[in-house]
């Protein structure tokens, strides 16, 4: 087990002040964190701008998200399940919602890793392209944005 970091990236800086650390992390759980683009902590969003393996730990690098706000979604109700949560929501842009579409409860950390990294989920028949993911701390879940494909003619 290593050490994952959360350090702020300030453009132009030498300096990269630590924001969030966690002694002792589970590979998995950190290859499951590299894969999201953005972190939401604290009541506050971070995004990604880059991550790093040292000798000593893991780094992801973050700034905060301007153009982002955190979202007063309830907590995904996970049924007293061990395992993880994430969440299906539809991205659209200038909006101040986005739309939950389906909650998936996994057992197993790579059956996550496979999910928040896909290009495409399919639910009810209906094609979603992904558009960005995040863990959020804050609500114990995982989110994977996405846009509903259009039918091909």
């Amino acid at each position: 087990m290593a050490r994952l970091e959360y350090r702020l990236f300030e453009e132009g800086g030498e300096d990269f002040p630590l924001l969030y650390y966690y002694d002792q992390i589970e590979r998995d759980e950190t290859a499951l964190r590299f894969a999201c683009d953005y972190l939401v902590k604290e009541g506050k969003v971070y995004e990604k701008t880059s991550s790093a393996i040292e000798d000593s730990c893991y780094v992801i690098y973050v700034k905060p998200a301007e153009d982002e706000k955190v979202m007063s979604w309830n907590k995904p109700d996970s049924e007293m399940r061990q395992g993880f949560t994430m969440e299906l929501r539809e991205f659209k842009e200038f909006t101040t919602d986005y739309r939950l579409i389906h909650t998936y409860h996994f057992e197993d950390s790579l059956d996550v890793m496979l999910y928040l990294t896909a290009n495409y989920l399919y639910v009810d028949g209906q094609e979603w392209y992904r558009t960005s993911a995040e863990i959020d701390e804050d609500r114990a879940t995982f989110v994977y944005y996405a846009v509903q494909s259009e039918p091909e003619q």
